[in-house]
């Protein structure tokens, strides 16, 4: 009988202990975990602070009895494993439970200790005002903090994936918030253009954006502190919560003379075996290859943690399992919307120095026709021959998840844009329209290729002066909304009135979501206007982003 034991439980330690006892009912298995709970929703988190999730048991997705009873499997936590030593397969645990240090052996080691949130040298970070979350027992102190009276206003610092949340749980907690954020923009792995929905939504629903503005440093003033950022600004919270980013825990594998990355990543082969012998990693904690570029990177997502966990595992068990790499599929819940991304966004791709041609377009949840269809942007990142998708990202209210994971099938399977035009997908009008929002997207993709249409980038009215605006809707939309200085010609009337426009003359063609403008390039081109684009999204998305 052979012994493995893990470091960590949660996402990926916990995944690899239950696959491989129904792998080796003779293995001996000890998961080590420093905190109170070895398995639980860290991702649900957020919501249990707001309330949506009000009882907290309900976020342990497992407890050291139930790993015991249902697995055989020994939990032991609030024990620290302090040091590794590969030469003799032996590491030293700190038992805060009966505050002793003992050694234990393994035959194989699975590190899955995890990540840290950042907390950057800032003066004054170190108040009792300030707090993280990243825990159960973070949740409850900051859940209680929450529902005292005195607390008015919240300050998050940080706009991933767990400030967004907590920004929309704290404000339906009935708190003033105020998001602060370094960059110019919310959720990174949104583009720019995309990003600026979330922006506006945020904003409607009460959240004070800080956007491109750092905090300098926190000053306690009474039972207060202040905020203080890089332009000046000066921001009096009850509470401050820290999300700037996360840090592998990695010291203990740096320590043991663990092969590591730059960024202070575990490096592991594809079977998650790490530089030495009968040691495995797995999660937040080690180096990644991006599944597009297969460049490396250290993508923290609870997904591929748990998959890695269970790769680990086979491979202890003698089965040569592979993990193929991260492509980051994401998605959040902010307030009313929905916000996805699979594969690499546009900067990434510039960065990266990989050519490529992007579209976005607006297409509603489901059939039109049918009562509460919602308004989803999306955009698609392809090869410039259409033969492989990079990347894709979705806002809407309704609909945006089964999208995302249709598009991010299509990337894992290798599939092209004219394969998205191909794809047959299930219809009825309560889910969706003949031509689907994803048949759609290799529609348009497979049109721009082709040269049936150009589009505009989101910011072109403004940054292209010789552009005239032609505005193809009709008269009664045009007095609701419109641009300054456009030409307003229905599309109706639009062959009659050719006479009106230059075809020499530079316009970008709007309409109220994109589709009439696009009848109105494929027209106009055909009457010999070569200098044509289509505002993607039409007057909707314009809206939005300005």
């Amino acid at each position: 009988m052979s012994k493995t034991v893990i470091i960590g439980g949660v996402a990926g330690g916990a995944s690899a202990a239950a696959r491989l006892r129904r792998l080796k009912e003779d293995e001996e298995i000890i998961i080590l975990e420093k905190g109170d709970y070895i398995s639980y929703a860290n991702c649900g988190l957020p919501y249990h602070i707001g309330g949506t999730i009000e009882n907290q048991d309900d976020l342990l997705l497992q407890t050291p009895e139930m790993m015991q009873k249902r697995f055989n499997i020994e939990v032991r936590i609030q024990n620290e494993v302090t040091k590794i030593n590969p030469t003799k397969q032996e590491i030293t645990v700190y038992d805060s439970n009966k505050d002793e240090t003992y050694q234990e052996t393994y035959d194989n080691l699975i590190i899955a200790t995890g990540s840290s949130p950042l907390r950057p040298n800032i003066p004054g970070i170190d108040s009792p005002l300030i707090q993280t979350l990243w825990t159960v027992n973070d949740t409850t102190k900051i859940k209680t903090i929450i529902q005292q009276d005195h607390i008015q206003h919240v300050t998050i610092v940080g706009g991933g994936f767990i400030g967004l949340e907590m920004a929309e749980n704290i404000k339906e907690a009935g708190k003033e918030v105020s998001l602060v954020e370094a960059t110019n923009q919310v959720m990174a792995p949104l583009d720019f253009d995309m990003a600026q929905i979330l922006h506006k939504h945020m904003q409607e629903h009460g959240v004070h954006l800080h956007l491109e503005d750092g905090v300098t440093s926190f000053e306690e003033d009474a039972s207060q502190i202040l905020v203080h950022l890089q332009s000046g600004k000066q921001i009096k919270s009850d509470l401050v919560l820290l999300a700037i980013g996360v840090r592998p825990n990695s010291a203990l594998a740096k320590e043991a003379g663990l092969e590591m990355n730059a960024r202070g990543g575990i490096i592991v082969d594809q079977h998650m075996r790490t530089s030495i012998p009968n040691i495995y990693a797995v999660g937040d904690v080690v180096e990644v290859t991006e599944f597009i570029s297969q460049d490396k990177s250290m993508i923290p997502l609870a997904g591929p943690a748990n998959k890695q966990g269970r790769i680990a595992a086979d491979n202890i068990a003698g089965i040569a399992s592979r993990y193929e790499g991260t492509q980051a599929s994401s998605i959040v819940k902010v307030f009313d919307l929905t916000v996805a991304c699979t594969g690499l966004n546009e900067k990434s791709l510039v960065k990266k120095e990989i050519p490529y041609a992007s579209i976005l377009f607006s297409q509603n949840s489901h059939a039109t026709y049918y009562p509460g269809a919602k308004p989803m942007m999306i955009k698609l990142l392809f090869s410039k021959d259409g033969s492989k998708i990079y990347g894709g990202q979705i806002v809407g209210e309704e609909g945006v998840d089964k999208r995302i994971d249709t598009l991010g099938v299509a990337i894992r399977l290798g599939a092209s844009i004219h394969d998205l035009k191909e794809l047959e997908l299930a219809y009825a009008p309560p889910y969706s329209s003949a031509k689907d929002p994803i048949n759609m997207a290799g529609f348009v993709a497979g049109n721009l290729l082709e040269g049936h249409v150009s589009f505009a980038k989101w910011d072109e009215v403004e940054t292209n002066q010789d552009a005239i605006i032609l505005d193809v809707r009709e008269p009664q939309e045009v007095s609701n909304f419109g641009l300054e200085n456009a030409i307003n010609i229905p599309l109706g009337s639009l062959r009659q009135e050719l006479a009106q426009l230059d075809p020499n003359k530079e316009y970008i063609i709007f309409c109220a979501v994109g589709v009439r403008a696009y009848n109105a390039y494929r027209l106009l081109q055909q009457h010999g206007f070569k200098h044509l684009k289509v505002y993607p999204g039409g007057m909707r998305y314009y809206r939005l982003t300005h």
